[in-house]
This record gives C-alpha cells, structure tokens and sequence, in this order.
C-alpha cells in the first residue's frame, strides 16, 4: 500500500522540465548570479559566493513535499558535514515559484528546516532565478562547484532515493570529497531524479 501511495504521489509532483528555457550550466562553465542575495529561513540574505568555502560549493535545489526530496532529505545534514568537512559550502534553494503561496512558501520552508532539524541555509530562489540560469530540472538536483566557480558534477545526489542503506554509488560525496582532496572528480554528470521545478517561466 505504501509503495501505491508513493507511485500516485509521483505522478502527482512530476513535473516535465521546462523545454521554453534552454539555459543549462555544463560542467566545466562558471557559476552566475553569485552575488544575487536570498532570504534565507533564519531571516539573513545570503548568497552563493558568501555560501562558498575555499574547496567550492555545493548548491543543492529542493523543496518541500516532493516524494522524492522527502526520501532524500533525511541525508542531507550528513551531506552538510561531509562538505564541511571537506571545506565545501551548501546552499539548499527552493525554486517553486508557482508553489510559494502553498507548499513552498515561505512559512513553510521555515517549519520544514526546523522539523528536520537542517543545518545549512535553506533560501528561496526568488522567481526561479537561479534554477533558470543553472538549467535546475528536478528536487532534488545537485550543482557542485570548485574554489573559482566551476561546474564540477551535476545530477542526483546518489544511486538510491528509496533508502540510504541501499546506495552503491555515492555521486555526490565522491565528488565532493575529490574537492577536498584536490583530485579530479570522476563522474562529472549523472541523471537527475525528482519532480520537476515549479519554476517561474519567462
């Protein structure tokens, strides 16, 4: 019964990726927008190049009720300490624009990050302004950067939404741990899996 729920649940959120906005960050491009401030759920404005640490950064778009950013979430603080670690920044946006006077607003943004207890700024995307410029399809996706802004990996966070215990191929801390050891990422690109951004759509 659970799984027939989840399946109706997806079928609900997904939502096909824009194809009237071609913009797309490919690996090796630099970051915009990276003075652009956003409000964060602490009340702060924060932009991505003050997100950054030296190692890079990882902006992560998101959201609040996707089936799949709600199998995912729970990982996401572990992701936070992993880039800590590794002296890499996080940024979680939510994109949502068309759902900011329900799901996504941003009163309800501030009761997600408090539930799940999340230890990173958790920021809206005003008007899906930088999901547009990145080429940001689902929530979640993924856009990890280097020390000067360069794309380095995009796509899912890992091999497995349905459980962290079932994850073979962790892309996203791989990725991130070879920022902070100084060796080349491996896997540059993989799939994004999630419900499509209810962005704005110019």
């Amino acid at each position: 019964m659970k799984k027939l729920v989840f399946v109706l649940s997806v079928l609900l959120s997904v939502a096909v990726y824009g194809s009237d906005n071609n913009k797309k960050l490919e690996t090796g491009d630099k970051a915009v927008l990276t003075d652009v401030k956003m409000t964060c759920v602490s009340g702060e404005s924060v932009s991505l190049r003050e997100a950054k640490k030296e190692n890079g950064l990882l902006v992560l778009f998101s959201c609040n009720q996707c089936p799949f950013v709600l199998r995912w979430e729970g990982r996401y603080n572990d992701i936070k300490a992993w880039a800590d670690n590794n002296d890499v920044g996080m940024i979680v946006l939510n994109s949502n624009y068309q759902k900011r006077d329900g799901d996504d607003s941003f009163e309800a943004m501030k009761a997600k990050a408090k539930v799940m207890g999340y230890k990173f700024n958790y920021v809206v995307d005003k008007e899906s302004q930088i999901a547009n410029e990145f080429g940001g399809q689902t929530t979640p996706h993924a856009f990890l950067f280097d020390a000067d802004f360069r794309l380095v990996y995009k796509g899912a966070i890992d091999d497995s939404y349905k459980s962290a215990n079932e994850v073979k191929e962790a892309y996203l801390k791989d990725a991130i741990k070879s920022l902070g050891t100084g060796q080349k990422v491996a896997v540059a690109e993989t799939k994004p899996v999630g419900c499509g951004i209810k962005r704005k759509i110019d």
